[in-house]
């Protein structure tokens, strides 16, 4: 391991729920340190894909700084990384209260108290778009503050996920640190053209939908006949309003009763995509198919509740996204050195 660590640049992955985050690492030579999650059926399929690394099953907030250092035992940390949840957002417009304060968003504060104890050289962290302009744009400004007391140089960027070959509109805010003095990198666009649904998934067929298929996590799930007959109705890249009146959905999540555009990349893959259908199928998709427009290969395998699995893979950072981003991290520590 120590010779390892002197040819490969090192990281630590917190909220690393399925393992998306740590996959675009490892697949780019960095070697894991350790890795937190607290939720049972998350870190079950992460040790199943990751059996090498040392994973800490536990509430982060519990996790203490002689815990940490145990942890890390004087390695040097290159890289820290991690989407910590945030829901915080209805405070837009609360005078008096700012973000960072606010209780809803500690997770946040947790990664920045991890930062702060592991010290690594950059840091990477990941969470929806929307929190770029958030109470225009003030809690952004506050999350750049609290890291630059910590010693850090810091910039911030709405990545998309198609650019980077994931079959995916699927935007979120990164931001990046680093206390070395180098400049901050993003990763530019990679691919010419954006990956459709169809070409993603066009590899499974109707024939493979059963128990006995040698594809990971493809079984589809069960529907009522109402919903089938609801969905029958709408056309490829369709929605709702293709179902007749007398029975057509007439409030909820604009979202659900929709299906996929077979030409173009997916809408973004969230934990419950029960009512997004297939673009030619009357079926939602299964959790493979999901992996797949995050960029998963076909051979990690998600474990847990068939529930456990969508929010698994709806939570995680693309793969293929994420090794864009390991890329330019190496191409910072390079130019650093």
């Amino acid at each position: 391991m120590e010779d390892s660590l002197n040819n490969h640049p090192t990281y630590v992955d917190l909220f690393s729920g399925a393992g998306g985050f740590s996959l675009g690492f490892d697949n780019n030579g960095f070697i894991n340190i350790f890795s937190v999650d607290m939720e049972p059926s998350f870190c079950e399929t992460y040790s199943k894909n990751f059996p090498g690394h040392r994973l800490i099953q536990k509430d982060i907030t519990n996790l203490t700084k002689q815990e940490v250092l145990s942890l890390i035992k004087g390695k040097r940390i290159d890289v820290v990384i991690g989407g910590p949840p945030c829901q915080g957002f209805s405070m837009a417009g609360n005078i008096g209260r700012k973000f960072v304060d606010d209780s809803r968003n500690s997770l946040l504060m947790e990664f920045a108290r991890m930062v702060e104890i592991i010290k690594p050289s950059y840091f990477i962290m990941e969470n929806v778009a929307r929190l770029y302009n958030h109470n225009k744009g003030n809690t952004r400004e506050e999350i750049v503050k609290k890291f630059i007391k910590s010693g850090y140089k810091v910039d911030c960027r709405i990545l998309n996920s198609a650019d980077y070959g994931v079959p995916q509109i699927r935007k979120r805010i990164i931001f990046v640190g680093s206390r070395v003095g180098g400049k901050i990198l993003f990763p530019e666009r990679e691919v010419e053209r954006y990956i459709t649904t169809e070409e993603a998934l066009r590899e499974f067929t109707s024939k493979d939908l059963n128990k006995d298929s040698n594809i990971y996590n493809h079984e589809t799930m069960k529907h009522s006949g109402q919903m089938l007959k609801k969905m029958s109705y709408v056309s490829d890249g369709g929605n709702r309003f293709e179902i007749p009146s007398h029975i057509r959905p007439k409030s909820g999540d604009v979202r659900k009763y929709i299906r996929y555009n077979s030409n173009k990349p997916s809408i973004c893959v969230t934990g419950d995509m029960r009512k997004v259908f297939h673009y030619s199928e009357n079926r939602a998709l299964t959790v493979r198919e999901l992996a797949k427009l995050q960029s998963f290969p076909n051979d990690f395998i998600f474990v847990g509740s068939r529930i456990s699995q969508q929010q698994q893979v709806g939570n995680a950072v693309p793969p293929l996204m994420a090794s864009a981003i390991a890329r330019v991290v190496k191409k910072m520590i390079k130019n650093d050195k």
